[in-house]
Parts: C-alpha cells; sequence; structure tokens
C-alpha cells in the first residue's frame, strides 16, 4: 500500500487541494473579509485605511486591488500600483501589501494573486516590480523570493521625527 506524501513537506508551488481560486477585483462586499484578514496576520484593525484604497483605486487603473476568492468566499488580497519616477527609478510595479487567510496558505493563493497582479502591472507598461517588506518577515521574503524577486538597487532609510525635534532643530 502506497503512503500518503505529508503535506508539511510538499513544496511551496504544489497546490494541497484541488478547490478553484479565481483572481477578481476586489468589490466593496469584499472589504470585511479583506478586513478580517488582515486583522488576523497583523493584530491591527484598519477598516479606514481598508476602504479609503478601495475608494482611491476605483478610479485608478493603474492601482489593482485584487481578491482572491475560493468557493465564493475571499481568502486573500494584493495590492499593488505602477508608479513613474518615485525615488528616481524608472517606471515600474509595486506590491503594497498582500494577505491570505492562514487556513488557505497551502492553496497557491498568492502565487495566483502575485501573477494575476503582474498581468495587471504588465498590461500598463511595467517592466519591473517592487516591494518592500520587514527585515524580520521571513514568510514574505521567501514567498516573494520563491517569486523570483531578489534584492534591488534602492536601500530603505527612516528616522524617527521626535529624534529630530530633539535635536533642538526648529521644524515646526
Amino acid at each position: 500500500m502506497k503512503e500518503k506524501a505529508d503535506p508539511q513537506l510538499a513544496p511551496v508551488s504544489e497546490p494541497q487541494t484541488s478547490s478553484v481560486v479565481s483572481v477578481d477585483r476586489v468589490t466593496l462586499p469584499d472589504l470585511p473579509a479583506i478586513i478580517a484578514i488582515d486583522l488576523d496576520i497583523t493584530g491591527s484593525e484598519k477598516p479606514e485605511y481598508w476602504y479609503g484604497l478601495y475608494a482611491a483605486n476605483q478610479s485608478d487603473a493603474n492601482s489593482p486591488f485584487l481578491a482572491a476568492h475560493v468557493d465564493a468566499e475571499v481568502v486573500g488580497y494584493i495590492v499593488g500600483s505602477f508608479r513613474a519616477w518615485e525615488f528616481g527609478a524608472p517606471r515600474c510595479g509595486w506590491v503594497h501589501a498582500i494577505g491570505v487567510k492562514p487556513d488557505s496558505r497551502k492553496l497557491g493563493v498568492a502565487t495566483k494573486l502575485f501573477e494575476e497582479l503582474a498581468r495587471h502591472l504588465m498590461a500598463v507598461g511595467a517592466t519591473t516590480i517592487r516591494t518592500m517588506i520587514h527585515i524580520d518577515n521571513q514568510v514574505l521574503m521567501s514567498f516573494f523570493r520563491f517569486q523570483g524577486m531578489t534584492a534591488g538597487p534602492f536601500i530603505e532609510l527612516e528616522m524617527s521625527l521626535d529624534a529630530l525635534s530633539e535635536t533642538g532643530r526648529d521644524i515646526a
């Protein structure tokens, strides 16, 4: 008798179910599920952010906001944009956010979302996709590397504005 393969050992790209994942532009009824997925992932509820993003993206074909559905249930989302010359970079696509329900992470949802975003961005002229992630987020780092992304030519710099005001400089 042949043993079943351990699903924990399956390659990242191999879907673990025959469920059909569909990806479409986000609709207003998708937002409560997206907010819940984001809350589950980040621990922070941000309804104003998500509703504002939805409203802004309704009139911007260059900023895809996509949802993944399995059996009519929202199981993931991705937010992107097409930008030109920000930070001196030529025209490129950006991934601003991606999230998948934890119980749907072995269905190939994130890969489908990423591929559909790439199609949207290519259609408006992007030849490169960029993103920023927290240095400690190994899950996202692994995902984006699996998609073929590598370190780019830019370095993010930041500083606390509290630290600036503590220097005695007048910034008010």
